[in-house]
């Protein structure tokens, strides 16, 4: 069989790979803890769910404009006047099968052959492989612990080149946690204008934000300059929704358009009861929001607690998300000379399955989500830190 070259180009999901492996050695009889997976472990709260059962009872079963219920994409505008002041019009949004599918379109949208995209490193695992398969070729911009895995503009500008289109943001961060200020955001997007650089702002983990930090965006600069940035959003992780697959894209209303042009030539609507759910959950209750920010700092001081008791390990304190992404670099040695073989070291002889930081583009690190319960998560801690002293 012979199949399509683009397929070369890009690698399968390295977390969704080691959540394989994972339930693999479950299935062996193996007590294996999860590190590895960015899901919360909170259940989708209640007025969600009942929502989509009077979806389906009242037979909201039919297909769906593609870009969403005009009600939903009103709400969704909405979120940004709510918690950001910006005003912007249902037009503007278009909701899609999870933030992943709203990446996706807009990079078929914008780019093409012999566009480069710059690419703080670490990243999310897929950012790459979307790039490849939309023809466009990513620049990586390192920014290492010592930075706080942070860019600045002065890194951007000596990776920039007359090829550059596009720039993807993502904060708070998924591998990291780390999060730029409103400061740093603005200084980064003033540069991106002054370029011509389309900023692609990932904020999924927008809400989840940890006093004394606050959340930090771009839609204000999309309402300035909207033909030259995209805010990306879900529900997935906010309310604990990462099965019901609902994300949504804010740009200008005419690349709204083209996405919804290859969405609509793809998967069509998002599911009619989970857009449902997804209204429920932007008018409703926010108590669950609080809930688990309290819990996921809580979680994460107690990581970085374990974290300092490793040897070698250096670890900046995130401000957002659930991750933690230790540079353990110090302790590989000839026999586990990377971030792959340490975390195959670790899966068999602890137990406990985490991801590679190669696959974010830092194989000096580790990522470790510690969106589960405390006295789990201490053990898993306890576990990986006691493979680190063998080595």
């Amino acid at each position: 069989m012979r199949l399509a070259e683009r397929l070369s180009r890009i690698q399968p999901s390295a977390t969704l790979a080691i959540n394989a492996k994972t339930q693999e050695l479950r299935a062996a009889g193996r007590q294996v803890v999860s590190l590895a997976v960015g899901e919360p472990d909170f259940p989708t709260p209640e007025h969600i769910r009942e929502a989509a059962k009077l979806a389906i009872d009242q037979g909201f079963t039919r297909y769906t404009p593609v870009p969403g219920i005009p009600e939903l994409r009103e709400q969704t505008a909405l979120y940004y006047k709510r918690f950001y002041g910006v005003d912007a019009p249902k037009e503007a949004v278009i909701l899609c099968n999870g933030g992943k599918q709203a990446l996706y379109n807009l990079f078929l949208a914008l780019l093409g052959p012999g566009d480069e995209v710059l690419l703080p490193a670490p990243y999310w695992v897929s950012y790459p492989d979307m790039a490849a398969l939309a023809d466009a070729s990513c620049v990586t911009v390192p920014a290492g612990a010592d930075k706080n895995f942070l860019v600045s503009v002065d890194d951007l500008e000596a990776a920039w080149t007359p090829r550059t289109r596009a720039l993807i943001l993502n904060s708070p961060s998924n591998p990291t946690g780390c999060c730029y200020t409103q400061a740093q955001l603005d200084a980064i997007a003033a540069w991106a204008v002054q370029k011509g650089v389309f900023v692609i702002s990932d904020e999924v983990y927008d809400r989840l934000v940890f006093a004394p930090a606050q959340p930090a965006t771009l839609s204000g600069w999309w309402r300035a300059h909207p033909e030259n940035f995209a805010i990306i959003g879900a529900l997935s992780k906010t309310f604990c929704m990462t099965g019901w697959r609902v994300g949504w894209c804010l740009a200008h209303p005419d690349l709204v358009k083209a996405m919804n042009k290859i969405q609509g030539q793809s998967t069509s609507n998002v599911c009619s009861i989970t857009q449902k759910a997804a209204l429920a959950a932007l008018t409703g209750p926010w108590d669950i929001v609080e809930e688990m920010k309290t819990a996921f700092a809580r979680r994460r001081d107690l990581a970085l607690s374990a974290i300092a008791d490793w040897p070698g390990a250096v670890c900046p304190k995130p401000d957002g998300a659930f991750y933690v992404f230790p540079d353990v670099s110090a302790r590989y040695t000839a026999a586990v000379p990377d971030s792959a073989s340490l975390c195959a070291r670790i899966l068999e002889e602890a137990e406990v399955a985490l991801v590679p930081g190669s696959a974010f583009g830092d194989d000096r690190c580790i990522r470790i989500s510690y969106a589960l319960a405390d006295e789990t998560l201490a053990r898993a801690m306890e576990r990986i830190g006691a493979v680190l002293q063998k080595l």
